[in-house]
């Protein structure tokens, strides 16, 4: 069997980001991945501000006790006027700072009096005003080609004044299931049938990381329905999932279709647990993957395996999240010949690695499991893990987005 790392490393390798891209106002690039270096156009803040309500000072007029007459109100979005020595000019969150003055003591340090301030705490020069340029410096690169744009990026476009930018197109994705026991949603069940999950479920997987599920068929066990299928859903969409019918069975018939329509496959039993049978084609000039029938097999495949290659095809940057470290509790022993990863709920804890606890159910059919789990939790092939173990875990908060 392939091991995981090279299954996941070899399925992320074959990714590269579209040749196109597509210009496009603030309001539709949430969700994309931008296809450009931004730099900055101007530098933010744009001059020197409060970053208090409080008052513009000298140092040197501020010893504690002093009083001050305040020779102005300077408000956000006004030219302020330069400060008089032995004065104070009373400003508000975000007011320009008046030329001659060194800090802003806050409000709360001060006492009020009639036409003046009292200082009750003596000021350091900087004190709360924001310098110019030190949250955007014109010319420096603010966000990288790549990046999945969401509202902080898209915060930063509009402070910049950007109204649009460059963004890659969003991914067609095309899923087949097949089976003749799967029947939609909301159809009334067979004596031997069962509702077709996999389809929504995959369609919903995608839709999380902004691709649009653009196409989702079903096929009954039909070698020619099968690759009537995939080639409609290869030549249409950028990515085509199958899910089942890719083994050895005698109705496991995406192999032979993907075959006799010239595509090319690569095979895999991956030593993982759930989701052992893998396998990546080319069809039409366009990726196929094609995941277990199982539906907790498919998500968890899905998840570690296909996302890598999904995001690198999005041309995104960073196309491998972040893998953690958390300590198990649970009072069995888990492990054997597959890495085994475990649907597990997440508590962290402070000063401590993220305790883990295992579902009591981790058979491959047990669904409910994926609507209670946080995370994946790896126990590696050929270890024992149990309570205390330290071990990694993957985030489906980071691992689906």
């Amino acid at each position: 069997m392939l091991d995981f790392d090279t299954a996941q490393a070899t399925l992320a390798g074959r990714a590269h980001a579209p040749d196109t891209t597509e210009t496009l106002p603030l309001d539709a690039l949430h969700g994309r991945v931008l296809a450009e270096d931004v730099a900055a156009e101007v530098d933010l803040p744009r001059a020197d501000n409060s970053a208090m309500d409080g008052y513009a000072l000298r140092c040197a007029d501020a010893a504690p006790g002093a009083m001050l007459p305040i020779q102005a109100f300077q408000y956000a979005g006004h030219e302020p006027e330069a400060l008089r020595p032995g004065h104070a000019i009373r400003l508000f969150t975000g007011s320009l700072i008046p030329e001659g003055a060194e800090a802003v003591i806050m409000q709360e340090d001060t006492e009020a009096t009639d036409g003046g301030v009292r200082i009750l705490r003596a000021p350091q020069a900087g004190d709360h005003v924001r310098r110019r340029g030190e949250d955007m410096r014109r010319g420096e690169v603010i966000l990288r080609r790549g990046t999945r744009i969401g509202p902080a990026q898209i915060a930063v476009l509009a402070a910049q004044g950007r109204a649009a930018a460059a963004a890659y197109p969003r991914m067609r994705i095309g899923i087949l299931t097949n089976g003749d026991e799967l029947v939609p949603p909301g159809q009334a069940l067979g004596p031997a049938a069962v509702h077709n999950s996999n389809g929504p479920m995959l369609a919903a997987l995608c839709r999380g990381m902004g691709a649009d599920p653009a196409a989702v068929l079903h096929a009954p066990d039909q070698a020619e329905a099968i690759a009537s299928a995939l080639d409609e859903l290869s030549r249409t969409c950028d990515l085509v999932f199958s899910v089942g019918g890719a083994s050895v069975g005698d109705k496991d018939l995406v192999k032979p279709a993907i075959e006799a329509l010239g595509g090319t496959l690569d095979l895999w039993r991956v030593r993982m647990k759930p989701g052992k049978p893998v396998a990546l084609a080319s069809l039409n000039g366009r990726p196929l993957i094609c995941l277990p029938g199982n539906p907790v097999s498919a998500f968890v495949v899905f998840t570690l395996l296909a996302t890598p290659l999904l995001r690198g095809l999005q041309g995104r940057r960073d196309i491998l999240p972040p893998v953690w470290r958390g300590v198990l509790r649970t009072d069995r022993r888990w492990g054997g010949e597959r890495d085994d990863f475990l649907r597990v709920q997440v508590a962290h804890q402070p000063d401590a690695p993220a305790a883990l606890t295992p579902h009591g159910q981790q058979s491959s059919g047990a669904m409910a499991s994926l609507a209670w789990a946080h995370g994946l939790a790896r126990v590696p092939a050929g270890t024992e893990a149990g309570e205390g173990t330290l071990v990694d875990w993957y985030p489906l908060a980071d691992w689906l987005a």
